[in-house]
């Protein structure tokens, strides 16, 4: 999104606003030490919520004049918040992101701090982390983010019950899962779930198509803005076939009104309404919590993407999200800075913190933990996780987060028509070239 447009969108009322609404939010947890001019926090419901509450906890408890007020927020309602707050000038002391595009708008407007000096002061911080993980907290080879929990992958899972009930096995290529979708939809189960109401979900099958059948180079091309990178035949391809894939009913009834944020999506693979989803390495955190007889019995799989015929890409190439990254607010106060830093360097990824997401079923991106996880009961899966972004010759962050905000808005809106069949993949190509450089 352009810088002036985005700040033009915070009118003076909007800001008045969300300064109130600033001032009133914030969750110090049992203990905190907080006060009106603490550094606040924003972080996301879901999975890593409670080990991010507790490290939180901790640090106020030991920290009385380095307090840190923390709040919540549902997934697609933070997205449009945070936007909206660091484009008025008013974004939270830490600023929670995924790198890409988005990071790179916040550069740009001058909404961040440059962090190269704290990891050159702080080499120990630096060195915790996987290389190729904090690669994508840099902008022009500046730091201006931090990793801050786990490596989420999109991962295929299935439901082992109902694959056997019907006699199959998961598929490894594009023609196996294709040839499933009948097989599930007489036995009256959906092959895929699917939140398509929230949109990112969709984006998935486009992001893992186009990099087995065109490989990464596609996608980099079209995030380096190159003039007419849409038009790459890989592209046209994978919309292609994912309107093959809805014409043939692979996507459970009404998928465009499901809602991601409420874990709807998920609910339908652990009660086997449907054999498949493809997400985030993030929903196994969520399906522990809320199916854990699902997960502890053994009967949730979980596997690559397929390749496709005549792709070119690498197999083991994933897409998804390296991980989550702290930024610090530029307009911040110097204390509210302060207490930022000092809690990224002593307060985030200790013993314990590092632990918790473990324990939660998360994979933290940091280094020497292989021992940890294969001690962990949910082992099979993390050492899934760490062996696909480990072993992967390209991690490719996802489209939505990689591309400008507006480019990203323009894609997920268009992706949509794409499902719902209301325009054609030519159609969808014109329009995103239309949006490169902007």
């Amino acid at each position: 999104m352009n810088i002036r447009k985005l700040r033009a969108a915070a009118t003076a009322a909007a800001a008045g606003a969300l300064a109130l609404t600033l001032a009133a939010c914030g969750s110090a947890g049992p203990g905190g030490a907080v006060s009106a001019d603490s550094a606040t926090m924003w972080g996301l419901t879901g999975g890593n919520q409670p080990a991010l509450q507790k490290s939180v906890d901790s640090w106020n408890k030991a920290h009385s004049d380095q307090g840190i007020k923390l709040e919540f927020f549902a997934n697609d309602a933070y997205k449009t918040k945070v936007r909206t707050a660091v484009g008025a000038g008013q974004g939270p002391t830490f600023i929670y992101g995924w790198g890409g595009g988005v990071l790179k708008s916040y550069v740009d407007a001058g909404q961040v701090e440059d962090l190269s000096t704290f990891l050159k002061d702080n080499p120990e911080v630096k060195d915790r982390y996987l290389p190729s993980v904090l690669k994508n907290g840099e902008i022009d080879g500046t730091t201006y983010a931090l990793p801050n929990n786990n490596a989420q992958p999109i991962v295929l899972y299935y439901n082992k019950e109902v694959f056997e009930k019907v006699g199959a096995q998961p598929p490894t290529t594009w023609d196996e899962l294709m040839a499933l979708v009948p097989t599930f939809k007489a036995a009256g189960i959906a092959p895929f779930s699917l939140g398509g109401q929230s949109k990112w979900p969709n984006l998935m099958w486009l992001e893992y198509l186009v990099e087995r059948i065109g490989g990464p180079q596609v996608f980099a091309d079209i995030a380096a803005n190159k003039p007419g990178a849409w038009s790459h035949p890989a592209v046209a391809e994978s919309l292609t076939k994912i309107q093959e894939l809805v014409d043939a009913g692979g996507f459970v009834n009404g998928f465009s009104s499901i809602a991601a944020d409420s874990s709807a999506d998920q609910a339908l693979l652990y009660t086997g309404k449907a054999a498949m989803i493809l997400q985030g390495g993030w929903i196994y955190q969520g399906m522990k919590k809320d199916a854990a007889h699902f997960v502890d019995s053994g009967k949730l799989g979980f596997t690559t993407f397929p390749t496709v015929e005549g792709g070119v890409g690498d197999p083991k190439n994933i897409v998804g999200n390296p991980s989550n990254f702290w930024s610090v607010s530029s307009k911040a106060t110097d204390a509210q800075k302060k207490a930022a830093l000092d809690y990224i360097k002593d307060g985030m990824f200790t013993e314990e913190n590092t632990q918790d997401l473990i324990a939660s079923g998360a994979v933290p991106v940091v280094k020497g933990i292989e021992a940890k996880l294969e001690a962990s009961p949910d082992k099979d899966f993390l050492t899934f996780v760490y062996g696909m972004a480990k072993d992967a010759p390209s991690f490719t962050l996802s489209w939505d987060q990689a591309l400008s905000p507006a480019q990203g808005d323009t894609m997920l809106s268009n992706l949509d028509q794409i499902f719902l069949k209301k325009i054609t993949p030519e159609q969808f190509v014109s329009a995103m070239n239309a949006t490169i450089g902007k």
